[in-house]
């Protein structure tokens, strides 16, 4: 019932609907922001926009296809929309540079909102679609509780779906430091393999309670693990040279009952320490889990969003190995490993051209029949989303063949 002017007074009702319209409408403010703390605008990226605002893009950056309108559905991501639009979906910023005065903020594009390409001026243009007014167009809201929060209906720039679970499951480790982490002594029952559902038993101490930290219960201390298998060593495919050490994700273990130096009486009087392992619950197995595995404990989730933009134009890489186990292809949305990390520039977020490999072949076309040297071509696109020193991880986008080890990675925008 709406509030009446013809009231002389308020009643109950109508002041209970007002606090609840304005903390509703206050609840939506700090959704934004949360929002917008969620998805951060560089720099880098909003100088890129807001040149490209003034001038529009040139119709040659267009895509071949390119449509007149696009509807923001459920599901797209800023990558799948500036694929429609632009012949470089990476080229994301030039995307929001067509549109900076209403999108202010590229991250938060929902769904229901209407996409118009604009080319009447000889340069493209990208709007909001408006109302009969001839606004952008009004979203109408009812003083209601809602249990859907903007910040998670935002457009992301890719599908977190493809890219959370490598986040706490890849791992670049010290060999030595992987080896000090706590271990997995023993299971009931005798049991030799573990799987989601089993106890199990750990240990952070060496020795007898000399050397290590023990796994405790005490306030601060972590309670969630993942568990992890030996380091595999990553080769560089040219030098062979050691990249870093790679840790195998199993699973996850809770703590149940810390690990302690337990004493008991003796003989003569005499009491003796005694070594009580910590229980551990496994509550999540990829691949079954045994003695001698480590843990490590559950970093915080975190929320991250991948804002696609061209590596550096120097960029010159190869694919080190394909992530998962006796995988020797990786095709679209799988996960490689590429000998370029931080030292080298890149950044989560950095996109990269996959070459095929360069081969030799006859000409037999000559009657010398003279050894040639063939190309490496663009074979796809990939995203680093997980940097380390001298490694990163990154996912594959797009692709025509497989991705093999050994395979060219560049920037999609190399140095002349």
């Amino acid at each position: 019932m709406p509030f009446s002017p013809f009231c002389t007074r308020p009643t109950a009702r109508h002041v209970a609907l007002a606090l609840g319209t304005a903390a509703w409408l206050a609840a939506g403010v700090v959704q934004a922001q949360s929002a917008t703390q969620r998805y951060p605008i560089t720099p880098q990226q909003r100088d890129t926009a807001q040149q490209v605002a003034q001038a529009g893009v040139a119709l040659s950056e267009l895509a071949p296809n390119a449509p007149s309108s696009h509807t923001v559905q459920r599901g797209d991501t800023l990558w799948g929309i500036s694929g429609l639009f632009l012949k470089s979906p990476w080229r994301w910023p030039e995307l929001w540079g067509m549109n900076l005065q209403a999108i202010r903020n590229p991250h938060l594009i929902y769904p229901g909102q209407k996409l118009v390409l604009d080319t009447s001026s000889g340069r493209a243009i990208l709007r909001f679609a408006q109302d009969s007014t001839g606004g952008v167009p009004t979203v109408k809201v009812s003083p209601r509780v809602r249990s859907e929060s903007l910040a998670d209906s935002a457009i992301p720039a890719l599908s977190p779906q493809q890219i959370e679970p490598f986040l706490t499951e890849a791992i670049i480790a010290d060999q030595d430091s992987l080896g000090d982490a706590p271990r997995i002594v023993a299971a009931q029952e005798g049991r030799v393999l573990l799987s989601r559902g089993d106890r199990a038993y750990a240990r952070g101490l060496t020795g007898y309670g000399t050397q290590g930290t023990a796994l405790s219960m005490d306030p601060g201390e972590p309670r969630a693990f993942r568990v992890f298998r030996n380091v595999t060593p990553l080769k560089d495919p040219t030098t062979g040279d050691v990249l870093g050490y790679e840790a195998k994700f199993l699973g996850r273990a809770t703590l149940v009952r810390p690990e302690e130096m337990r004493e008991t009486p003796g003989s003569g009087g005499k009491s003796t320490l005694e070594l009580v392992p910590a229980t551990i619950d496994i509550v999540q197995t990829k691949e079954e889990i045994r003695a001698g595995d480590r843990l490590l404990p559950e970093p915080p989730r975190a929320f991250r969003n991948y804002v696609p933009t061209a590596a550096p134009a120097d960029v010159n890489g190869q694919v080190v190995s394909v992530y998962g186990n006796a995988v020797t292809y990786a095709g679209q949305s799988q996960v490689v490993v590429i000998n370029r990390g931080t030292e080298h520039g890149l950044q989560p977020g950095h996109v990269l051209a996959v070459l095929l490999n360069s081969t030799k072949v006859t000409d037999t076309t000559d009657k010398q029949r003279v050894q040639i040297q063939l190309p490496g071509e663009r074979n796809g696109l990939m995203m680093v989303f997980r940097t380390f020193e001298r490694v990163s991880y990154a996912l594959v986008l797009e692709i025509a063949d497989g991705v093999t080890v050994g395979a060219r990675v560049i920037s999609p925008n190399p140095s002349p």
